[in-house]
This record gives structure tokens, C-alpha cells and sequence, in this order.
């Protein structure tokens, strides 16, 4: 079954330094582009994170943000620069007496100075374990609505084709009537001509006149196209490009039908056949 490009997915879990979630968000585009937007301390991990996606997606723009969120029993444990603060506070004292009340240095801008509060070194491999471990999940889901998106067009494509058939053996049934008719509104005018014509080259223009306006091969196109559908959206391949493809020719078939039609209810049937095909053009851009 075909998989849309257009999904979202969010998988959320408690680890030792937060709550990590993850959220993705897919809509239809050329490729594959993946945005990913990470906590600084997990940012070398996002040719990872990258590799990850692209098992899942094939083509679609996908936005994937990781946060971490600290809860409210989380301790962050901080280290002071004693001997950088005491330099400080020595220049800071020499600032002030230098220009009096207007030098005065506020304590939170000393421990705001760079280097003098730091947080120690944690080790990242637990938390990319749980990262990577979350991202997975919620690729599933991920994956899931996609699919759910796809199974979706994947019916309205099969309802619209199906309509388009229809049309088409119509157009079929019609044709020895139309045939028919121009045959006989063609020897009625050569009638009224009173000219005496030979009857066999008459019958070579009627052939030829109506090899022109024949529409047998383009409705025998449009019922393999149809065909072409049903065998792309049961192949369970990537194949958004060879239906997008696959409409340009139904709409081809569709405008030469509506230009060789010498009968109103035929030229009806190509307007609505164009009207089925560009609302399964719609559909098909955001097919993967």
C-alpha cells in the first residue's frame, strides 16, 4: 500500500537528567529533508538521528525536535571558580573605588561572568541510548500515520479511477452510434452536393475522415493507466514520482479525447475524466 508524505508522531520518557520527547512532523517535498532541532548536549549525535530517519522516509520534508525538560526532582550539580571569582571581585573592588556608587558590581553579574559557574561534565551515552531508543518509537508511530494517510489516498485514487472507468466504457459503447452518425451526416452533405462522386472514393474519405476521429486507442490507454493505478498502489514501493508520471498521461489521453470528440455526450465524458484526474493529482503530491 502506498505511504503519504504527511504524518506526525510524538514518544515522550523520564530519564535521570529530564523528560525527553521527541516530535516529528512530515509534509510532502521533492526529497527527503530532514530538520533536526536538539539539545546542545546531544548535537553530535545528529548524523545518528539522520540515519535513523531516512530507514522510515523515503522523500517528504520532515521536521524532528528533541527536548530535554528537567523535572522537578532533577539536581544539577554546579562547580564554582573560586580563584577567577576572587580575581573578580579584586577588579570588581578596584572598579568601585575608582568611580565611587557608579562602579558598583551587582553579585549575580560576577557569577554570570563566563567560566565561573560550571556545570561538571556528564556523561552523554545514557541519555543518546534513551534518545536514540525514543526516536525509534517514535518513528513507528511516525510510520504508522503515514501509512494510515497513504491507505486513505490510496482509496480515494482507486474511487476516482474507478469513476474514470466507467466513463470510459461509456465512450466505448458510444462508438458505433457515433461512427454511425458521422457516416450518415458525411453522405447527406455529399447528397446535397448533387454532384455525382465515385461511390468507392467516397468510402476511402469516410475511412480516412473517420480514422481521425477514431478514440478507440486512447480509451484502450486509459484503461491501462488505470490498470498502472492499481498496480502502484498495491506495490508497497515508494512511487509518488511514477504516479505523478502516471497523471500527466491520463491527462494527455483525457485532452486528445476532447479534441478528436465529434459527439457531446464523448467531449462530457473527457471534461469529467480531466475533472477525476486533476483531483487525483492533488492526491498524488503527497504520495512518498
Amino acid at each position: 500500500m502506498i505511504r503519504s508524505m504527511t504524518g506526525f508522531a510524538r514518544a515522550e520518557r523520564a530519564t535521570p537528567a529530564g523528560v525527553l520527547t521527541w516530535e516529528l512532523r512530515g509534509v510532502n517535498h521533492r526529497y527527503l529533508e530532514a530538520s533536526l532541532r536538539l539539545p546542545e548536549e546531544l548535537r553530535a549525535a545528529e548524523s545518528t538521528f539522520r540515519q535513523a530517519i531516512a530507514t522510515v522516509a523515503r522523500r517528504g520534508k520532515i521536521d524532528a525536535t528533541l527536548t530535554l525538560r528537567p523535572t522537578a526532582g532533577t539536581t544539577r550539580e554546579l562547580s564554582l571558580d573560586e580563584p577567577l571569582l576572587d580575581r573578580l571581585i579584586e577588579a570588581a573592588s578596584q572598579l568601585q573605588r575608582r568611580l565611587g556608587p557608579a562602579g558598583h558590581v551587582d553579585a549575580v553579574d560576577l557569577l554570570r561572568w563566563p567560566g565561573v559557574v560550571t556545570e561538571p561534565a556528564r556523561d552523554p551515552g545514557p541519555l543518546l541510548a534513551a534518545a536514540r531508543q525514543l526516536l525509534d518509537e517514535a518513528l513507528t508511530g511516525f510510520a504508522t500515520s503515514r501509512a494510515a494517510e497513504g491507505t486513505r489516498i490510496a482509496g480515494m485514487l482507486a474511487s476516482r479511477a474507478a469513476t474514470l472507468l466507467q466513463l470510459v466504457e461509456t465512450v466505448v459503447a458510444r462508438l458505433p452510434e457515433v461512427q454511425a452518425r458521422i457516416r450518415a451526416r458525411l453522405q447527406e452533405r455529399l447528397t446535397q452536393l448533387g454532384s455525382e462522386v465515385n461511390p468507392e472514393r467516397i468510402e476511402q474519405e469516410i475511412a480516412i475522415l473517420l480514422q481521425k476521429m477514431d478514440v478507440a486507442e486512447e480509451l484502450d490507454r486509459l484503461r491501462s493507466h488505470v490498470t498502472e493505478l492499481h498496480d502502484a498502489i498495491a506495490s508497497g514501493e515508494a512511487v509518488g514520482r511514477k504516479l505523478d508520471f502516471l497523471m500527466q498521461e491520463f491527462n494527455r489521453e483525457a485532452n486528445t479525447l476532447s479534441s478528436k470528440s465529434q459527439d457531446i455526450e464523448t467531449t462530457r465524458a473527457a471534461v469529467e475524466i480531466k475533472v477525476l484526474v486533476e483531483q487525483m493529482r492533488e492526491q498524488v503530491q503527497n504520495v512518498e
